[in-house]
């Protein structure tokens, strides 16, 4: 076999080479701005080449600081194009944990958006490793106080547009990422041409989300989001239209969006998916969205019920994906396969619930608390180890390591079962679990139940103090429109009772306005356990 290398700069090529006419569409303040893979890999030689006149070297980080634009697009090619990491920051850390990401990865370059460029004013002087601040506009007028600030497109003019991909091995590193700190400071990982090449052929295999050159694929997920689940290579590399939804996107925006641009694949996380169907009760629009083959949702976990809601209202499937920073980070997939065709209708919404089946080139484990595999019975809980040619070895210089990584596999931290089938049902996060006199409580079982009661949005729970029991779980709960004023304790917790095991029961229910998110969409149960710590159970 030859020994040719997998590299970024191929899916690049490819897309230019069979694609060139295929548009890229971002949304913009009062309009659209439209372009072609053509167009996007003249504009990636211009970036990488300006990158090289910067001073910027094989191996050097170059951090995005941005939305999901065509220039954030253009960054993710051009930097492993030339050979550097393109570091892509959370902008919606705290101004702590950026501070610290950008340091521990010395980046040398920071591209960032307009609207960003505050934020990055009031940190630059405790950015210790940037030399050149590039602001993503072509307002040649634009004023800031970062220093010696670049205009990118002024940049981009000057640059040659010969394409000159650098001569790399396909291990040397293409990507970094951060994770989203639910416990102390964010953890770096870093992703290689190679790993990523293959995630992309693996993610469009028809098993999983099966990209296709005829889709028109929305990435409502953050480009600074685990390689925005990669879905900017899988569509170049098939070659499917892009719809990047642009600065701040509310549900408004994403529904014109799935309409207007005739969507076929729209990938988030629930946060969003409930959003969306919450703002089309409230605005009573009717929106074709026909068009949707379907919407994937991941980062946690997709309760049935929402599941259920997107089928008959709206007719399109919401498939479940499971992954994470560390795996590139698609792992598990919910297709179901043709030997469960005949289940019947509750049991095929519950299998959808699921975080799915293991994809193609990777490996797992299940264990207990001493490292021995358990059963794939459906019933017996454990953790999840996994490995594989695109799953991390190590966190980017932190000692930490040694804690995930072990034996040459990774412990995700999430406890989960695995059916005989192979669907993986993630029961929580080690973390996230509740211990009451020694049994333990799964949040993630009895947030899904709660989800389900007609007169709520969201549900979160957490583990509280008791003198008793060391921990009971309290319901942090957000009533729909519908039941603001009307929804009890009670009928929440009765609602359970029939579901669960009466010690697994919360000792009580909080209603709050809104459940706290992490910067990318996930309940913040660190921000709700510092608020509730002192909580006294009030039954």
């Amino acid at each position: 076999m030859m020994n040719y290398p997998l590299l970024i700069p191929r899916i690049l090529e490819r897309a230019n080479t069979f694609f060139p006419y295929k548009e890229i569409v971002t949304r913009e303040e009062a309009s659209f701005h439209r372009y072609t893979y053509g167009d996007l890999t003249q504009r990636v030689a211009r970036l990488s080449n300006a990158l090289r006149g910067l001073g910027v070297k094989e191996g050097d980080r170059v951090a995005t600081f941005a939305w999901n634009t065509y220039r954030h697009l253009e960054a993710y090619f051009a930097a492993p194009v030339m050979g550097a990491v393109v570091h892509t920051v959370n902008i919606r850390l705290a101004t702590e944990d950026i501070v610290y990401i950008i340091n521990h990865a010395a980046d040398k370059i920071i591209l960032v958006d307009p609207d960003l460029v505050p934020i990055l004013e009031a940190l630059a002087p405790r950015l210790e490793s940037v030399e050149h601040y590039i602001v993503m506009t072509g307002d040649r007028d634009f004023l800031t106080s970062l220093p010696s600030p670049l205009n990118y497109e002024e940049l981009l003019d000057a640059a040659s547009s010969d394409y000159l991909p650098a001569d790399l091995d396909e291990n040397a590193p293409a990507g970094l990422c951060f994770t989203s700190a639910t416990t102390g400071r964010p953890k770096g990982v870093t992703y290689s041409h190679r790993g990523i090449v293959l995630h992309t052929m693996m993610q469009s295999q028809a098993d999983t989300m099966g990209f296709r050159e005829r889709d028109v694929v929305l990435a409502m997920v953050p480009m600074f989001h685990a390689n925005c689940w990669g879905v900017p290579f899988s569509a170049a590399m098939v070659g499917a239209s892009q719809v990047l939804p642009g600065v701040r996107p509310d549900p408004q925006a994403i529904c014109e969006l799935i309409q207007g641009q005739r969507v076929t694949l729209a990938l988030g996380v629930p946060t969003i998916w409930v959003g969306i169907l919450d703002h089309l009760e409230k605005s009573g629009l009717d929106l074709d969205f026909s068009s949707l083959r379907e919407v994937l949702s991941g980062g946690s976990a997709v309760p049935s019920s929402l599941i259920k809601a997107y089928k008959d209202k709206l007719g399109v499937d919401l498939v479940h994906a499971y992954g994470m920073t560390e795996g590139t980070p698609i792992v598990a997939y919910n297709r179901r396969v043709s030997a469960l065709d005949g289940l019947s209708d509750e049991e095929k919404l519950a299998l959808a619930g699921k975080q799915g089946m293991l994809v193609s080139g990777l490996e797992t484990r299940l264990v207990d608390e001493e490292g021995n595999d358990l059963s794939w019975d459906g019933e017996s809980r454990g953790e999840l180890l996994f490995r594989g040619p695109w799953i991390a070895s190590e966190y980017y210089n932190d000692l930490r390591s040694q804690e995930t990584f072990i034996d040459g596999w990774y412990h995700s931290g999430d406890i989960a079962s695995i059916d005989r089938n192979g669907y993986i049902q993630i029961g929580d996060r080690v973390k996230d679990m509740v211990k009451s006199g020694g049994e333990w409580i799964s949040s993630v079982d009895l947030e899904t139940a709660i989800i389900a009661h007609p007169g709520v949005l969201e549900a979160a729970v957490i583990a509280v103090p008791h003198p008793t029991w060391q921990e009971r779980p309290l319901a942090c709960v957000v009533p729909n429109v519908e039941h603001l004023d009307t929804l009890q304790k009670a009928e929440v917790l009765d609602f359970l009772r029939d579901r669960f095991a009466s010690w697994w029961v919360p000792d009580d229910v909080v209603f709050l306005d809104e459940i706290p998110k992490t910067s990318v969409g996930k309940f913040d149960k660190k921000l709700l356990r510092e608020q509730f710590k002192d909580y006294q159970v009030s039954r």
